[in-house]
Protein backbone atom coordinates (compact mmCIF):
# COMPACT_ATOMS: atom_id res chain seq x y z
CA UNK A 1 0.00 0.00 0.00
CA UNK A 2 1.32 3.37 -0.73
CA UNK A 3 3.19 4.85 2.42
CA UNK A 4 1.18 8.00 2.80
CA UNK A 5 -1.82 5.94 3.58
CA UNK A 6 0.90 3.78 6.04
CA UNK A 7 1.78 7.28 7.70
CA UNK A 8 -1.99 8.52 8.14
CA UNK A 9 -2.76 9.39 12.21
CA UNK A 10 -4.97 6.88 13.37
CA UNK A 11 -6.30 8.59 16.31
CA UNK A 12 -9.97 8.52 16.11
CA UNK A 13 -9.22 4.40 14.91
CA UNK A 14 -7.66 4.18 18.49
CA UNK A 15 -10.57 5.45 20.29
CA UNK A 16 -12.63 2.75 18.13
CA UNK A 17 -10.41 0.21 19.09
CA UNK A 18 -11.19 0.96 23.00
CA UNK A 19 -15.00 1.52 22.33
CA UNK A 20 -14.74 -2.08 20.73
CA UNK A 21 -12.49 -4.38 22.29
CA UNK A 22 -14.96 -4.54 25.86
CA UNK A 23 -18.00 -4.81 23.58
CA UNK A 24 -16.74 -7.73 21.90
CA UNK A 25 -15.21 -9.56 25.40
CA UNK A 26 -18.88 -8.75 26.90
CA UNK A 27 -20.17 -10.58 23.90
CA UNK A 28 -18.02 -13.47 24.01
CA UNK A 29 -19.14 -13.94 27.41
CA UNK A 30 -22.38 -15.02 26.63
CA UNK A 31 -21.85 -16.61 23.31
CA UNK A 32 -18.97 -18.51 24.15
CA UNK A 33 -16.17 -19.89 21.50
CA UNK A 34 -17.15 -17.53 19.07
CA UNK A 35 -15.06 -14.32 18.74
CA UNK A 36 -14.51 -14.38 15.03
CA UNK A 37 -18.42 -14.64 14.82
CA UNK A 38 -18.86 -11.95 17.17
CA UNK A 39 -16.22 -9.78 15.16
CA UNK A 40 -17.75 -10.10 12.18
CA UNK A 41 -21.26 -9.10 13.16
CA UNK A 42 -20.15 -6.27 14.95
CA UNK A 43 -18.32 -5.34 11.94
CA UNK A 44 -21.63 -5.74 10.27
CA UNK A 45 -23.23 -2.76 11.93
CA UNK A 46 -20.27 -0.92 12.08
CA UNK A 47 -20.82 -1.28 8.01
CA UNK A 48 -24.62 -0.02 8.69
CA UNK A 49 -25.67 -3.49 7.14
CA UNK A 50 -27.72 -5.96 8.11
CA UNK A 51 -27.38 -9.73 9.33
CA UNK A 52 -28.83 -12.83 8.11
CA UNK A 53 -27.54 -15.87 10.69
CA UNK A 54 -28.47 -19.76 9.20
CA UNK A 55 -28.36 -22.71 11.53
CA UNK A 56 -29.84 -25.56 13.37
CA UNK A 57 -31.89 -24.57 16.35
CA UNK A 58 -30.24 -24.08 19.75
CA UNK A 59 -26.75 -22.86 18.84
CA UNK A 60 -27.12 -19.15 20.28
CA UNK A 61 -28.50 -17.16 17.51
CA UNK A 62 -31.50 -15.50 19.27
CA UNK A 63 -28.77 -15.35 22.59
CA UNK A 64 -26.19 -13.32 19.88
CA UNK A 65 -28.95 -11.00 18.44
CA UNK A 66 -30.25 -10.10 22.14
CA UNK A 67 -26.69 -9.39 23.84
CA UNK A 68 -25.87 -7.36 21.08
CA UNK A 69 -28.51 -5.18 21.07
CA UNK A 70 -28.47 -4.80 24.78
CA UNK A 71 -24.34 -4.26 25.27
CA UNK A 72 -24.88 -1.37 22.16
CA UNK A 73 -27.76 0.28 23.99
CA UNK A 74 -30.35 -0.28 21.12
CA UNK A 75 -33.59 -0.46 21.37
CA UNK A 76 -34.66 -3.66 20.54
CA UNK A 77 -37.69 -5.71 19.27
CA UNK A 78 -38.12 -9.08 17.79
CA UNK A 79 -40.49 -10.55 15.56
CA UNK A 80 -41.16 -14.54 15.93
CA UNK A 81 -41.86 -15.13 11.86
CA UNK A 82 -44.55 -17.88 10.88
CA UNK A 83 -46.64 -19.17 8.20
CA UNK A 84 -49.49 -17.33 9.10
CA UNK A 85 -48.29 -13.45 9.44
CA UNK A 86 -49.05 -10.58 7.37
CA UNK A 87 -46.64 -7.37 6.55
CA UNK A 88 -49.09 -5.56 8.69
CA UNK A 89 -47.73 -7.51 11.78
CA UNK A 90 -44.59 -6.04 10.69
CA UNK A 91 -44.87 -2.55 9.36
CA UNK A 92 -47.91 -1.48 11.77
CA UNK A 93 -51.16 -0.18 10.67
CA UNK A 94 -53.59 2.61 11.22
CA UNK A 95 -56.64 2.13 13.46
CA UNK A 96 -59.76 4.35 13.67
CA UNK A 97 -60.03 6.54 16.74
CA UNK A 98 -63.34 7.00 17.89
CA UNK A 99 -62.46 9.71 20.26
CA UNK A 100 -60.36 11.84 17.19
CA UNK A 101 -62.73 10.75 14.30
CA UNK A 102 -59.59 9.90 12.22
CA UNK A 103 -57.36 7.05 11.61
CA UNK A 104 -54.40 6.29 14.43
CA UNK A 105 -51.40 4.90 12.86
CA UNK A 106 -49.61 1.95 15.41
CA UNK A 107 -46.16 1.50 14.40
CA UNK A 108 -45.21 -2.35 13.66
CA UNK A 109 -41.69 -3.45 15.77
CA UNK A 110 -39.97 -3.05 12.52
CA UNK A 111 -39.67 0.91 13.91
CA UNK A 112 -36.83 0.01 16.30
CA UNK A 113 -32.91 -0.01 16.44
CA UNK A 114 -32.53 -3.50 16.16
CA UNK A 115 -34.86 -5.78 14.52
CA UNK A 116 -34.08 -9.71 14.87
CA UNK A 117 -36.33 -11.28 12.56
CA UNK A 118 -36.60 -15.00 13.96
CA UNK A 119 -36.35 -17.98 12.13
CA UNK A 120 -37.37 -15.39 9.15
CA UNK A 121 -37.43 -18.28 6.36
CA UNK A 122 -41.00 -19.85 8.12
CA UNK A 123 -43.16 -17.07 6.89
CA UNK A 124 -44.41 -16.67 2.91
CA UNK A 125 -42.36 -14.58 0.32
CA UNK A 126 -45.26 -12.27 0.73
CA UNK A 127 -44.51 -11.52 4.22
CA UNK A 128 -40.59 -11.28 4.22
CA UNK A 129 -41.03 -8.67 1.38
CA UNK A 130 -42.36 -6.49 3.92
CA UNK A 131 -38.35 -5.93 5.30
CA UNK A 132 -37.44 -5.10 1.47
CA UNK A 133 -37.63 -1.05 2.00
CA UNK A 134 -37.11 -1.65 4.98
CA UNK A 135 -33.63 -2.70 4.96
CA UNK A 136 -32.51 -1.07 1.78
CA UNK A 137 -33.70 2.46 2.63
CA UNK A 138 -34.26 3.01 6.47
CA UNK A 139 -37.75 3.62 5.49
CA UNK A 140 -41.40 2.14 5.10
CA UNK A 141 -43.82 3.25 2.49
CA UNK A 142 -47.62 2.23 4.61
CA UNK A 143 -50.99 3.78 3.04
CA UNK A 144 -49.41 6.36 1.01
CA UNK A 145 -46.91 7.56 3.57
CA UNK A 146 -43.03 7.01 3.78
CA UNK A 147 -42.22 6.91 7.48
CA UNK A 148 -38.59 7.08 8.49
CA UNK A 149 -36.76 4.27 10.79
CA UNK A 150 -34.72 4.85 13.66
CA UNK A 151 -30.98 5.52 13.21
CA UNK A 152 -28.65 3.15 13.63
CA UNK A 153 -30.99 0.47 12.12
CA UNK A 154 -30.07 -3.30 12.72
CA UNK A 155 -31.89 -6.11 11.19
CA UNK A 156 -30.19 -9.71 12.54
CA UNK A 157 -32.54 -12.29 10.80
CA UNK A 158 -32.12 -16.08 11.55
CA UNK A 159 -33.59 -18.95 9.56
CA UNK A 160 -33.11 -22.70 10.26
CA UNK A 161 -31.81 -24.44 7.22
CA UNK A 162 -33.91 -24.93 3.79
CA UNK A 163 -34.04 -29.17 3.92
CA UNK A 164 -36.24 -27.82 7.59
CA UNK A 165 -40.03 -28.69 7.58
CA UNK A 166 -42.13 -25.79 7.26
CA UNK A 167 -39.87 -23.47 5.63
CA UNK A 168 -40.00 -20.88 2.30
CA UNK A 169 -36.39 -20.21 0.63
CA UNK A 170 -35.42 -16.65 0.93
CA UNK A 171 -35.76 -15.05 -2.51
CA UNK A 172 -32.80 -13.38 -4.10
CA UNK A 173 -33.96 -10.22 -3.54
CA UNK A 174 -33.89 -10.91 0.09
CA UNK A 175 -30.77 -12.14 0.47
CA UNK A 176 -28.59 -9.28 -1.21
CA UNK A 177 -30.27 -6.98 1.35
CA UNK A 178 -28.23 -8.60 4.14
CA UNK A 179 -24.69 -7.47 3.99
CA UNK A 180 -23.22 -10.64 5.74
CA UNK A 181 -24.24 -14.24 6.32
CA UNK A 182 -22.69 -16.11 9.28
CA UNK A 183 -23.42 -19.38 10.55
CA UNK A 184 -22.89 -19.92 14.45
CA UNK A 185 -21.94 -23.93 14.36
CA UNK A 186 -21.25 -26.16 17.40
CA UNK A 187 -19.16 -24.58 19.72
CA UNK A 188 -15.46 -26.56 20.50
CA UNK A 189 -15.33 -28.90 23.57
CA UNK A 190 -13.82 -26.31 25.91
CA UNK A 191 -16.32 -23.50 24.97
CA UNK A 192 -19.25 -26.01 25.63
CA UNK A 193 -17.71 -27.51 28.89
CA UNK A 194 -17.36 -24.05 30.11
CA UNK A 195 -21.55 -23.65 29.10
CA UNK A 196 -22.63 -26.29 30.72
CA UNK A 197 -20.59 -25.28 33.97
CA UNK A 198 -22.44 -21.57 33.48
CA UNK A 199 -25.91 -23.16 31.82
CA UNK A 200 -28.20 -20.15 32.68
CA UNK A 201 -27.56 -17.77 30.28
CA UNK A 202 -30.83 -15.78 31.16
CA UNK A 203 -28.87 -14.84 34.32
CA UNK A 204 -26.29 -13.46 32.27
CA UNK A 205 -28.33 -11.41 29.73
CA UNK A 206 -30.20 -10.29 32.72
CA UNK A 207 -26.84 -8.33 33.99
CA UNK A 208 -25.55 -7.28 30.71
CA UNK A 209 -24.65 -3.38 30.92
CA UNK A 210 -24.15 -1.18 27.88
CA UNK A 211 -20.96 -0.56 26.47
CA UNK A 212 -21.97 1.95 23.63
CA UNK A 213 -24.51 3.97 23.61
CA UNK A 214 -26.47 4.57 20.39
CA UNK A 215 -24.36 7.70 19.53
CA UNK A 216 -21.10 6.45 19.68
CA UNK A 217 -22.43 3.61 17.80
CA UNK A 218 -23.32 6.38 15.08
CA UNK A 219 -19.89 7.71 15.09
CA UNK A 220 -18.13 4.71 14.47
CA UNK A 221 -20.56 4.10 11.58
CA UNK A 222 -19.57 7.44 10.33
CA UNK A 223 -15.97 6.64 10.73
CA UNK A 224 -16.02 3.62 9.25
CA UNK A 225 -17.07 5.43 5.79
CA UNK A 226 -14.36 7.53 5.52
CA UNK A 227 -11.43 4.49 6.08
CA UNK A 228 -9.14 4.99 3.23
CA UNK A 229 -9.08 2.98 0.19
CA UNK A 230 -6.09 2.78 -2.05
CA UNK A 231 -6.57 2.39 -5.91
CA UNK A 232 -4.73 -0.94 -5.68
CA UNK A 233 -7.11 -1.83 -2.63
CA UNK A 234 -10.14 -1.18 -5.08
CA UNK A 235 -8.68 -3.45 -8.43
CA UNK A 236 -8.70 -6.24 -5.48
CA UNK A 237 -12.26 -5.95 -4.51
CA UNK A 238 -12.55 -5.52 -8.44
CA UNK A 239 -11.04 -8.62 -8.92
CA UNK A 240 -12.68 -10.52 -6.42
CA UNK A 241 -16.20 -9.28 -7.71
CA UNK A 242 -15.06 -9.85 -11.43
CA UNK A 243 -13.84 -13.42 -10.49
CA UNK A 244 -17.35 -14.79 -9.23
CA UNK A 245 -19.19 -13.49 -12.62
CA UNK A 246 -16.77 -15.77 -14.69
CA UNK A 247 -16.72 -18.90 -12.29
CA UNK A 248 -17.78 -21.70 -14.37
CA UNK A 249 -19.44 -23.17 -10.89
CA UNK A 250 -21.49 -20.32 -10.14
CA UNK A 251 -24.55 -19.15 -12.48
CA UNK A 252 -24.51 -15.45 -11.13
CA UNK A 253 -21.62 -13.59 -9.57
CA UNK A 254 -21.88 -10.37 -7.31
CA UNK A 255 -23.85 -7.13 -7.89
CA UNK A 256 -22.40 -3.70 -7.58
CA UNK A 257 -24.67 -3.58 -4.47
CA UNK A 258 -22.41 -6.90 -3.31
CA UNK A 259 -19.18 -4.90 -4.40
CA UNK A 260 -20.27 -1.69 -2.61
CA UNK A 261 -21.04 -3.93 0.57
CA UNK A 262 -17.39 -5.89 0.69
CA UNK A 263 -16.03 -2.53 0.48
CA UNK A 264 -17.75 -0.73 3.24
CA UNK A 265 -17.16 -4.13 5.45
CA UNK A 266 -13.68 -3.95 4.91
CA UNK A 267 -13.14 -0.56 5.66
CA UNK A 268 -15.50 -1.47 9.34
CA UNK A 269 -13.33 -3.99 9.60
CA UNK A 270 -10.06 -2.03 9.19
CA UNK A 271 -11.65 0.42 11.42
CA UNK A 272 -11.86 -2.79 14.45
CA UNK A 273 -7.78 -3.12 13.90
CA UNK A 274 -7.37 0.16 14.78
CA UNK A 275 -6.30 1.94 11.31
CA UNK A 276 -7.45 4.66 9.17
CA UNK A 277 -6.68 2.27 5.40
CA UNK A 278 -7.53 -0.52 4.48
CA UNK A 279 -5.37 -3.60 3.57
CA UNK A 280 -6.61 -6.99 1.24
CA UNK A 281 -6.17 -8.71 4.91
CA UNK A 282 -9.61 -6.77 5.50
CA UNK A 283 -11.12 -8.04 2.40
CA UNK A 284 -10.06 -11.58 2.68
CA UNK A 285 -11.40 -11.20 6.10
CA UNK A 286 -15.03 -10.02 5.69
CA UNK A 287 -15.35 -11.68 2.07
CA UNK A 288 -16.77 -15.02 2.36
CA UNK A 289 -19.01 -13.49 4.93
CA UNK A 290 -20.34 -11.11 2.79
CA UNK A 291 -19.99 -13.27 -0.64
CA UNK A 292 -21.04 -16.86 0.00
CA UNK A 293 -24.82 -16.40 0.08
CA UNK A 294 -24.66 -13.83 -2.89
CA UNK A 295 -23.83 -17.19 -4.55
CA UNK A 296 -25.97 -19.36 -6.55
CA UNK A 297 -23.80 -22.70 -7.86
CA UNK A 298 -24.69 -24.63 -10.90
CA UNK A 299 -26.97 -27.91 -10.91
CA UNK A 300 -24.19 -30.34 -9.76
CA UNK A 301 -21.42 -28.30 -8.52
CA UNK A 302 -19.19 -30.20 -6.49
CA UNK A 303 -18.32 -26.94 -4.12
CA UNK A 304 -20.82 -25.52 -1.73
CA UNK A 305 -20.99 -21.65 -1.97
CA UNK A 306 -18.62 -21.18 1.10
CA UNK A 307 -15.79 -23.50 -0.66
CA UNK A 308 -16.05 -21.26 -4.12
CA UNK A 309 -15.61 -18.27 -2.01
CA UNK A 310 -12.47 -19.33 -0.11
CA UNK A 311 -11.40 -20.60 -3.48
CA UNK A 312 -11.43 -17.38 -5.05
CA UNK A 313 -9.55 -15.89 -2.10
CA UNK A 314 -6.34 -18.67 -3.05
CA UNK A 315 -6.50 -17.52 -6.62
CA UNK A 316 -6.88 -14.17 -6.99
CA UNK A 317 -3.70 -12.64 -6.79
CA UNK A 318 -2.87 -9.98 -3.95
CA UNK A 319 -1.53 -6.30 -4.59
Amino acid sequence: MPETQAETPVQTSASAVELLEPFVKQLSQVVVGKEHLIRLATCCLIAEGHLLIEDIPGVGKTTLAKALGLSASLEYNRIQFTSDMLPTDILGLSIYSRQREAFDFHPGPIFSQLVLADEVNRATPKTQSALLEAMAEHQVSIEGLTRELPSPFFVIATQNPVDFSGTFPLPDSQLDRFLMRLSMGYPDREAERNLLLNPNRQQMMDKLKPVIDAASMLQLQTQARSIQASDALIDYVLALVHASRHHSALQTGMSPRASLALLRSSRAWALMQGRQFVLPEDVQAVFVAVASHRFNPISGAELSAVEIANQMLDEVPVP
